[in-house]
Parts: C-alpha cells; structure tokens; sequence
C-alpha cells in the first residue's frame, strides 16, 4: 500500500535531504565529501563537524564530476542505492529494538524520489538520464514494495487463521485425551471387577474339584469312546489324527488316575494313621497295572527288615488270599492276574508278622484293552525284548531279541536265529517278573519247557501287559490256562 504525504517546498526537500542523508550516513545539510579512488572505491575524508553552505557542495561535486575520467554507471547508482537502502533497513532494525520506532518505507521511497527530482534538476546531460532512470527504479522498487506489503499481509492473515486452527485442533485434541482416559479409567475398572470375578470363581472351583474329578474322568472316557468312533468311520490318514489326541487323552486320564490314587492313598493312610498307630510300615506305589509297589518305613526309627522274610499275596475274597510264588522282595510288580484285587505283603519281624496291604484293588491301565485288541487284529504279534536271565543266571547279552505270541506257539528269535519256540502247554508258565528290581513292571517270567526258562525285558511297561494278557487269550483258546508258577489258572 503506497501512503501519499501532502506537503509543499522547500521544507520537504529539505526534510527529504535530512532524513537521506541520516539513512546512508551522510553528514546533514550537505551532501558527503568524498573523491572516487582505484577501482571506483569511494573514499570518504575524515568526518567534520562544520556547516558548509548547500550552493558550496553542490558546486564542489559538480566540479569534481565534471573532472572524473570514468563516470559511474546506472548500475553503480543502483548498488549505492541499493547499499543505501540495505543500511537504512539494518539502521530501521536497530531502532526498533532500541527505541521500538520504525521508519516508514514509503515515506522514506517518496522523501528519496523527491531528493532524485531536485537532483535531476541540477545536472545536465548523461548524469540528468542517470538520475532519471534512478527515479524509475526507486518508483519500480516502490510498487514491489507495495506488493510484497500486501503478501506479507495476506500471510499475515493465514498464519493467524492456521494458528486459530491449530489453538482449536488442540483444545479438540485435549478434549479427545480427557475423554479417552476417562474411557481407560472406566475399562480398567471393569477388567479390575472381572479379574475378583474370576478369582472368586476359581476359588469355589478348587474347593469342589475333587468332587468333580470322577465326572471329568468319566467324560474323558466318553470322549476316548467317541474318538474310536470316529476312527471306525474316517480314512487311515485321518485315523493317524485321531490317535494322536487319542494317546493324549490317555496320557491325561492316566495323569488322573494317579491323582486319585495318590489321594485315595493318602486318605487311607491317614485313616490307618488314625485307627491303629501301631504299624510301622507301608507300600509305596499307585494302584494301577504297570506300577511298581516298594515297602517303606512308615515313621522314623522303624527296625531293619533288610533280613526279614517277606511274602507278598493277592486278597481273592473275603479272608481268602493266595501266595504269590516267588515274590519274597522288598518290591513287587503288579500283573492283569492282580487288576481287580487287593495285594498284601507279609514280613517276618521277631516271630511277629507285619502284614501292609494296598489301600483298593488294582486298576487297569488307562487305554491297555483297546491297546491289546488292536495287537489282536495283526497277523504277526512281535515285541523286541532283551534277555536278562537264562535259566535263574545273568544272561551277558544285551542284544535285542524278538518275542513273537502265536495263536498256537510262543517264540523266542534273534535275528533269523531261533532261540526258543513252544506250544502252548501245561507245563508253560508266563507272568510278571517276580524278582524285584527297578525294571520289574516291564519283566516277565516266561517257563517254556521244562529245564529252559527265561526273564525278559520289554521296552514299556504297557507291552509287558499287553504281551502277558495275549498269550494267556492265546492259549485260554486253546483250554490251557496259561500263568505263573503256583497261580491258581482262570
């Protein structure tokens, strides 16, 4: 925007000089003393602070123009013009942050355009066509002036309208945050409220799940039913599937069924504990077929039996009990003939008899019928052994044999080398190893023919039985009742 001053004579021009001067550094009242060196470098003389008449510095000036060689050039108008203007900007900087005025632009372009019209009227010539196109300039840098104002305004405006957007988007935002955090708050105390939730429910769900686990067990074997099913009805490559979840479902049934009787057990040894305080030893191990019962001191201090004959027996009926031969050790494997049953174990102390009995009748293993009924299904029933005992002495090879359950014989093979085959017979005896030992829930005892006998190793506790529970099929169809020496035949 271009402001227009009213004003008349010669108080503007001199006004003008005044504050041109002032803006380039000139001394005021005069125009500079200065003579044009090498390489046109203005030299300016040492400031005086004397008045020296106008008309006196107009004539020297016009003098010493009019005796210079080389003459300046528009272009070197422009640069002092420009020098000036740049100084007179840094000089305007300088007072606002110290006096906090500012010196208007247009009033200074308008003051120095009159200065370049009384000047134009005092040269004659190339200077007057210098000064001319030097008026053109500043009237030039007068309009871009004036524009760059109006932009500077127009951004003006847009920044104070971003920054109200701005002021506006935040107070939106803290909005937003506040409510989102009450949102948080309110969430959180929702989770805090489900979380004693829960916790209340899993305390009722401890204390009734005792009570529970007989029904959970129950639905598990429904399950192991169901699956079966389904085996029945799906191809081979999904039934492999199946028996996958299958064998963890076993895996999970036999885990409770240990549970329960390791809490059947303790609930009997405490009501033992409670009826007679008097016995000094007990069984240590589950009642379920493949585990492994050992007779340990019940309280500290009890008497040494390691010299004490012992006897272990299976409880048939009400008082009646039969021996199980060959089981006279600290330790005792049970086999299918004792599933079902009550096992005792008898020890000599003194002349006095201990008897320690199992807290129930042993259990089937989880999953060992289904086990045997598949093997039954196979042409050829084999399971790899190992030989520990020939005839009652330690056999030196621990090389794997291959004991094959026939429909009508049982045999023994290394490789294509047969050790032992026999029919079955009455003189055959097969059971569990009765010998005691760390491996005896996966030993048998198998009497093929007289003066030849031997004890053999499976690699599970579960072929043990299965293999047993076989050969004793096996020859029930052909009327041989097929068991242990000195076991009563079912």
């Amino acid at each position: 925007m271009t402001r227009v001053i009213h004003d008349s004579g010669d108080d503007m021009q001199k006004e003008a000089l005044d504050l041109v001067s002032s803006d380039v550094n000139f001394p005021k009242g005069r125009f500079p003393d200065y003579r044009i060196g090498p390489n046109n470098q203005i030299i300016d003389p040492e400031e005086t602070h004397e008045a020296v008449p106008l008309k006196e510095i107009v004539a020297k000036e016009t003098a010493q123009l009019l005796e210079q060689h080389k003459r300046l050039s528009v272009r070197d108008l422009k640069e002092k013009f420009e020098k000036g203007l740049s100084g007179a900007s840094k000089l305007s900087e300088e007072a606002k942050r110290r006096e906090a005025a500012s010196l208007d632009r247009q009033v200074l372009l308008k003051k120095l355009r009159d200065v370049l019209d009384t000047l134009k009227g005092r040269v004659a010539g190339r200077n007057r066509d210098d000064a001319e196109e030097a008026i053109s300039l500043v009237e030039a840098l007068a309009v871009q002036l004036t524009q760059r104002e109006g932009e500077l305004i127009y951004e003006k405006a847009e920044v104070k309208k971003l920054a109200n957007f701005l002021k506006q988007a935040t107070e939106d935002a803290r909005k937003v945050a506040e409510e989102e955090r009450a949102l948080a708050l309110a969430e959180i105390e929702k989770a805090r409220a489900a979380i004693e939730k829960v916790e209340k429910a899993l305390h009722v769900h401890d204390s009734v799940s005792s009570s529970r686990e007989k029904e959970e067990i129950e639905e598990l074997r429904k399950e192991v039913r169901e699956a079966r099913r389904i085996k029945m009805l799906h191809q081979p490559s999904k039934v492999m599937d199946m028996e996958f979840e299958l064998q963890a479902l076993r895996t999970l049934i036999s885990e409770k069924t240990q549970l329960c009787n390791q809490l059947k057990k303790e609930l009997a040894m405490i009501k033992r504990l409670e009826e007679d305080s008097s016995d000094l030893f007990e069984l240590e191990g589950s009642n379920t077929l493949g585990s492994q019962f050992c007779i340990i001191p019940r309280v500290d201090g009890a008497p040494n039996i390691a010299n004490c004959p012992i006897q272990w027996y299976r409880v048939i009926s009400r008082g009646t009990r039969e021996l199980i031969s060959g089981a006279t050790k600290f330790t005792y494997a049970p086999e299918p003939f004792d599933v079902g049953r009550l096992l005792q174990a008898e020890i000599v102390l003194n002349a006095d008899k201990i008897i320690v009995q199992t807290d129930g009748p042993i259990d089937n293993a989880a999953g060992l019928e289904r086990y045997v009924d598949s093997l039954m299904k196979r042409t050829d029933i084999e399971f790899n052994v190992v030989v520990t005992q020939m005839n009652g002495e330690d056999y030196s090879s621990n090389s794997v044999h291959v004991f094959h359950i026939g429909k009508l014989r049982i045999k023994l093979r290394k490789g294509w080398f047969t050790k032992a085959r026999e029919s079955y017979s009455t003189t055959m005896k097969l059971c569990g190893s009765r010998g005691g030992g760390n491996a005896a829930a996966r030993a048998v005892f198998w009497h093929s023919r007289k003066g030849l006998s031997y004890t053999l190793a499976f690699e599970t506790d579960r072929d043990r039985n299965a293999a047993i529970m076989i050969a004793r099929k096996f020859a029930s169809n052909c009327n041989i009742a097929l068991a242990g020496p000195g076991d009563q035949g079912t």
